[in-house]
């Protein structure tokens, strides 16, 4: 399921904050997400534009507000074009949590509402395209960058978890299932692949050339994956460690840690179990399995599991049925949850 940045959402509650005159704390209909708005600017029941944060908004009039201690910031997008923006990010006001922006919708479509009527705009329409918002991506460190030999192959979903805030309504049906949860480790996503003889290296949005200075590269051939890994599959990992996102897991050298093996020819992911068989074959290693306290996810809330990966100490979780699961609207089973306060000890 493609992460919707933008969207139209409905105001739920609308909570006071201590000590505060000019703010206080939206929460919304249909998503999990909290942020903070102006007060008085709106009403419960009122629609709004939510941007969710890592969004990338236009620098255009309408969020030039944004610019106050907030420098653009730019990312890569899958076309190889370049855009420009004010991040969103989790931070904290007057002790609460806020994550993302709220917006009315006549003020975030700003000169866009020549464009479209936004009368009709309907509860969860994603917006992002019409309002130009991108998902930021950090800078890639030289060592990861690579020369690039093209776009991330079609035949291989790329690697991007849907936040709990974003699809706890739909995992609903299937919280009865048998369910893992393994650590999310703070690194660059990688993706390699034998598939018609040939053998790829990619990085989360783009293929790239061999070289010796590329850490991918420097990986693949460390494990002989050119050899090693068998033809009509791709394996998905995380590559972490020194010069990498500031290396928080503080480990010396570069890791690979492997969280999907994608069946090329089928177009299905492998199970937990039979993953587990499949690297171990090809002497890598997968993620930590986190232990949650139990096997299924009932009796949970999205604020629960936000509690346990607080506790683990890392950037977060990624939760998965042990066996795969698709969902006939949202697509794969799965999604990932993000310590707060792993959120603000980074920004």
């Amino acid at each position: 399921m493609t992460r919707k940045l933008a969207t139209i959402q409905t105001i739920k509650a609308l909570t006071p904050i201590v000590g505060a005159d000019m703010i206080e704390l939206a929460t919304f209909a249909d998503i999990g997400w909290q942020c903070v708005v102006k007060k008085g600017e709106f009403q419960v029941g009122d629609l709004c534009v939510y941007f969710e944060i890592d969004s990338l908004l236009p620098l255009r009039p309408e969020f030039e507000f944004l610019a106050r201690g907030n420098n653009p910031k730019k990312t890569l997008l899958d076309n190889g074009k370049v855009v420009e923006g004010f991040r969103l990010k989790t931070i904290k006001l007057r002790g609460q949590l806020s994550q993302g922006l709220a917006l009315p919708l006549a003020v975030a479509f700003g000169d866009k509402k020549s464009e479209i009527d936004i009368s009709n705009l309907e509860l969860g329409v994603d917006v992002s395209e019409i309002l130009g918002v991108y998902k930021y991506e950090p800078p890639i460190s030289p060592q990861l960058e690579g020369l690039v030999k093209g776009n991330f192959p079609s035949f291989i979903p790329k690697t991007d978890e849907i936040r709990i805030q974003t699809c706890w309504e739909i995992m609903q049906k299937y919280l009865d299932r048998e369910w893992c949860a393994s650590i999310k480790y703070d690194g660059a996503s990688c993706t390699m692949y034998r598939y018609e003889n040939n053998f790829g290296v990619c990085s989360r949005n783009l293929e790239l050339l061999e070289t010796d200075q590329n850490a991918m590269w420097q990986i693949a051939n460390k494990y002989e994956l050119k050899d090693k890994l068998p033809e009509g599959f791709a394996i998905q990992g995380e590559i972490y460690g020194e010069g990498i996102q500031s290396n928080p897991h503080k480990v010396k050298g570069v890791n690979y840690k492997i969280f999907n093996v994608y069946d090329i020819a089928n177009a299905k992911y492998l199970s937990l179990e039979k993953m587990s068989e499949f690297v171990a074959k090809i002497d890598l290693e997968l993620v930590e399995i986190f232990d949650y306290g139990q096997k299924d996810l009932q009796n949970m809330t999205a604020d629960k599991l936000l509690e346990i990966a607080d506790k683990c100490g890392l950037e977060g979780l990624v939760f998965r049925p042990r066996e795969e699961l698709r969902d006939p609207e949202f697509g794969r089973v799965s999604f990932k949850v993000i310590s707060n306060k792993y959120l603000l000890k980074e920004e």
